[in-house]
């Protein structure tokens, strides 16, 4: 891909929307998505296939996937992390969700490509669509490895009720794709015990016990941050992700690392040879699955092994001859690795703090910088107040990296949940007037970091003070709850949601999700939301759990507001009436105070606004200048 396609394809602005969001794509941009899907429907007439599908993946069911894996934006123009593409010889339509649903229908103007609304009245669901499309004797096509094995398995039932074939093992990127980048590969890392605070054998030992629990003496998987986090390895293989490429078999006695040479290190192998690992091509995985002499039950979870790995497995138990079952389970390992432990705790407690330190000393330079005059300063964007709070980060001792690029977003832009401004396509002047929302984080040997806080650069509305003290609101209704064991994000997204819903309004996203440690910004399976997926089994909130509490305001053409606080799950008490809960902010940056409108705030979250602000003082103080500590008293004063 070129420097011209990378640039034009990570963002667009529509001349339909006003301030930074106003200018026009590219001139011929769609014309080149629309020649690329052309070529593809070439090649897939060449294979019999008469539906191609492409989604937003890598081979291990990744959020976000490596430039290797970007097949979907190649075709499409789409630059958000979820959405997948289907062509047919007649149409080509790329479903999204919410959060992406202004960003994508800019992106895709011209292109030819139909924007599919996820969720919304009238709008098919994939398997629905293709229901629609595939017709007796058609053929179904994706590539089986960026396809999670439960949903490869609806897909095949699908084929097979429609008459029609299905083609797993085509990546027709490949032949259309000529400068398509490699596949990214980083030296591995040790996390030593002092940030883990587990060793490997007694994570490998937990993990045993389970797979005994459920009769299996082999475990695969394929997710990444679960194998680092099994591992107590890091790479740097998935932008702003510390994971590697990999995948991972696990039996009685060994564990079978299947990496790429490059990532390996001499203190791998050492580390390896230690801890009875073999290293193995990274490549080789599903042929190994084939081959592996099975001696009993093989479990693994569906959503963490591809389609293929899956198939590949079941040739492979077939051919021992033993009749041995695959049994499904939830991943044990992602159950483990969203209950920090001690040493996790602690670390990230401090990592919190120090980070929040940064953003205030943020928030206090953009707020001073913007009323200074043009002519001094210079011009001040959004991908320069970026650059410069990226820069405070980077000063930490322990800073490895960005937890996900900054959201930097002015004005209606951040009406779009996941903007990104890009330097001379679209990022938009600050001016002493309106709201810069800023979603940031960083990765540190001590934590990951996730937080996004509304900043008022001047004069502002009374509807934008409004929106902004709901969604005060609505923050501190959920960092103050307190709830029984056994409750999931389920139980508690209406604290959050209710003062929206009073008032007719809606995020049209989740409350919350859970969050690594020097691992993914967003970890499953904690999550707050109110909708309920079929199959999916929400998880109970335990100390030691990390979520993010961030509820929201957008409204396209105008605004955005968004103030996001990551929460500790704690201990509070244990009576006849059962064991309770509550959370603990982690997150200690104040709300702004000029966007307050007292009078949409209940005497009980004034107060919780007033004792988050002291915590903030009290907290962060002996960790400013004397300069900083008289602008954070101000900014922490009662409201």
């Amino acid at each position: 891909m070129t420097g011209t396609d990378t640039i034009y394809q990570n963002y667009i602005n529509r001349s339909s929307m006003i301030g930074g969001f106003c200018a026009a794509r590219e001139a011929g941009m769609s014309d080149i998505n629309r020649e690329r899907i052309e070529k593809l429907r070439k090649v897939m007439a060449g294979e019999g296939i008469t539906a191609y599908m492409i989604p937003t993946a890598d081979f291990h069911n990744s959020e976000y996937a490596a430039e290797y894996f970007h097949a979907r934006e190649y075709f499409s123009g789409f630059t958000g992390s979820a959405g997948t593409l289907i062509v047919t010889a007649d149409e080509a339509c790329l479903w999204t969700d919410g959060r992406y649903f202004i960003q994508a229908a800019g992106e895709l103007e011209g292109s030819g490509v139909k924007l599919m609304k996820m969720g919304e009245p009238g709008v098919p669901a994939i398997s629905e669509y293709l229901r629609g499309v595939l017709d007796e004797g058609g053929v179904l096509g994706f590539d089986g490895r960026c396809v999670p094995f439960k949903e490869g398995k609806t897909f095949e039932k699908l084929a097979k009720s429609r008459k029609a074939g299905l083609v797993i093992d085509k990546d027709l990127a490949d032949k259309i794709w000529t400068d398509r980048p490699a596949l990214p590969c980083h030296p591995v890392m040790i996390l030593e015990d002092g940030y883990s605070g587990e060793d490997i054998d007694s994570k490998l030992g937990r993990l045993r016990d389970v797979m005994h629990e459920n009769g299996a003496s082999v475990y695969i998987d394929s997710k990444l941050d679960s194998i680092m986090w099994l591992l107590n390895i890091r790479g740097a293989d998935v932008t702003c992700n510390p994971v590697a490429l990999c995948h991972i078999l696990v039996d009685d006695r060994n564990v079978y690392l299947f990496i790429q040479d490059g990532e390996v290190t001499g203190e791998l192998r050492a580390y390896a040879a230690l801890h009875r690992i073999s290293i193995l091509p990274y490549d080789d995985f599903e042929e190994f699955l084939g081959i592996y002499d099975y001696k009993s039950d093989v479990m693994y979870d569906p959503d963490s092994i591809s389609y293929r790995v899956r198939m590949a497995a079941a040739q492979g138990a077939a051919k021992s001859g033993n009749s041995w079952e695959l049994v499904e389970a939830g991943s044990p390992l992602q159950t483990f690795k969203c209950v920090k432990n001690a040493v996790e705790m602690a670390n990230i407690r401090g990592c919190y703090k120090r980070d929040s330190v940064q953003l205030c000393r943020f928030i206090k330079w953009l707020t001073e910088e913007v009323k200074r005059p043009v002519s001094e300063r210079g011009p001040l964007t959004e991908s320069g107040a970026a650059a410069h709070l990226d820069n405070l980060r980077a000063e930490l001792s322990d800073y490895m990296d960005l937890s996900f690029e900054t959201i930097s977003a002015y004005g209606p832009n951040a009406a779009m949940m996941h903007y990104s401004a890009v330097p001379g396509v679209s990022d938009a002047e600050l001016k002493p007037e309106g709201m810069l929302l800023v979603d940031s984080g960083g990765q540190y040997l001590t934590g990951t970091t996730d937080v996004t806080r509304t900043i008022a650069l001047g004069p502002v509305t009374d509807e934008m003070k409004k929106h902004y003290t709901l969604t005060a609101v609505s923050n501190l209704q959920l960092m103050d709850a307190v709830f029984l064991e056994g409750c999931t994000g389920a139980n508690l997204d209406i604290l959050a949601r209710e003062p929206m819903w009073r008032e007719g309004l809606d995020y049209k996203c989740g409350t919350g999700h859970g969050i690594g440690y020097y691992l993914g910004v967003h970890e499953s399976p904690p999550s707050i939301r109110w909708k309920v997926f079929p199959g999916r089994q929400d998880t109970p909130f335990k100390p030691g759990m990390i979520v993010s509490d961030e509820p929201g305001v957008y409204l396209e053409g105008k605004y955005g507001i968004r103030i996001e606080t990551i929460l500790e799950v704690v201990d509070h008490e244990e009576n006849e009436w059962g064991h309770f809960f509550a959370f603990e902010p982690l997150t200690l940056v104040p709300f702004d105070r000029d966007l307050i409108d007292v009078k949409y705030l209940t005497p009980e979250t004034r107060q919780s606004l007033n004792d988050y602000h002291m915590r903030v003082r009290s907290e962060l103080m002996p960790l400013m200048d004397e300069e900083e500590q008289a602008w954070l008293f101000e900014r922490t004063e009662p409201v």
